[in-house]
């Protein structure tokens, strides 16, 4: 299946300054991941998903003070923020069982983590609208990401070993589950975030939140 007919490739189409900076900001930092990963998807998965565990736990920790200061529900949000950062770390812990990362990665880590917390915190300080539109950019990229790891498997380009136990156990796959099947849960799971992510960027800008698109 192509992209331009796969259900879960969707986009959110920006429509104004703050979309336009989040959306311009991840196809900067698309641009610098195929170059340095190209078609090593595995450990390109491993170093991003360091990366990706790191907005709900930021955007979740500052609701929580927030709630604290105002003496007011959330709403439900910091739940569902901390319950993206952690699904985002199982990503991580399943896939360093399938591409373990090299040297040079590990440094990578290290200087992306560092940078990107930073940079999310403050944005998100500033503006937690143009931050949750950045996560739901960022979940577009790595739905269509996953589905272009799907297509080199599905045509042979790549190995298609076992899934790694912890990846039967968090999914509730068959005991014979492949790689294949652990793309197509974690593709799942980056969907229901970039959903999530833009209905909360939609919430905060006061609009009814719309579908991708």
């Amino acid at each position: 299946m192509s992209s331009s007919e796969d259900p879960l490739v969707v986009h959110r189409e920006p429509v104004d300054f703050s979309d336009r900076v989040a959306l311009r900001i991840t196809r900067t930092l698309r641009f610098f991941a195929d170059t340095f990963f190209a078609r090593r998807y595995g450990h390109r998965a491993v170093v991003l998903e360091t990366v990706a565990g790191v907005p709900g736990m930021v955007g979740g920790m500052l609701r929580h003070m927030r709630s604290l200061r105002r003496l007011e529900d959330d709403g439900g949000w910091i739940h569902t923020l901390l319950a993206e950062a952690e699904n985002e770390r199982m990503h991580l812990m399943t896939f360093i069982e399938i591409a373990r990362p090299t040297f040079i990665e590990r440094l990578l880590i290290l200087a992306a983590q560092g940078v990107f917390f930073t940079g999310f915190f403050l944005l998100y300080v500033i503006s937690p609208r143009t931050a949750h539109r950045l996560v739901g950019y960022f979940e577009e990229e790595a739905v269509y990401s996953y589905g272009e790891y799907l297509a080199e498997i599905d045509a042979g380009r790549l190995e298609n070993p076992p899934a790694p136990r912890i990846a039967i156990d968090y999914w509730q796959l068959p005991e014979d589950a492949r790689l294949r099947d652990v793309v197509l849960a974690v593709r799942a799971d980056e969907a229901g975030h970039r959903d999530v992510n833009h209905g909360f960027a939609d919430s905060l800008a006061g609009r009814e939140p719309s579908a991708s698109g």
